[in-house]
């Protein structure tokens, strides 16, 4: 069963330094769907454990299986517009309205 549109829950506004976790979540589709964080159009890289993520200065881990991006601190380079994307292999990926976050 091909996903269909994912519910985001993206604050509209946070805090600098703040804890602030992102949501995405689909039901319909089976297999279950993976998920894709975009921000500002650009695809979010997942973390990995190799530390190159520290290189790029990456400041917040994406779950794609969940659905979830977590930022353990928020700075102003994250203000921007976020959106993201469900995919199962079937038919096509969905994607959910952007919601801005101001930093």
């Amino acid at each position: 069963v091909a996903p269909t549109t994912p519910v985001c829950e993206v604050p509209s506004s946070a805090m600098t330094g703040t804890v602030v976790q992102m949501s995405c979540k689909e039901t319909e589709g089976s297999p279950p769907s993976e998920y894709q964080w975009y921000k500002n159009g650009v695809a979010l890289l997942e973390k990995t454990a190799t530390g190159s993520a520290r290189a790029a200065n990456i400041t917040y881990t994406m779950n794609k299986k969940s659905g979830t991006l977590l930022f353990n601190t928020v700075t102003k380079n994250d203000t921007g517009e976020y959106f993201c994307e469900a995919s199962n292999g079937i038919g096509l990926s969905q994607k959910c309205s952007v919601k801005r976050m101001q930093v």
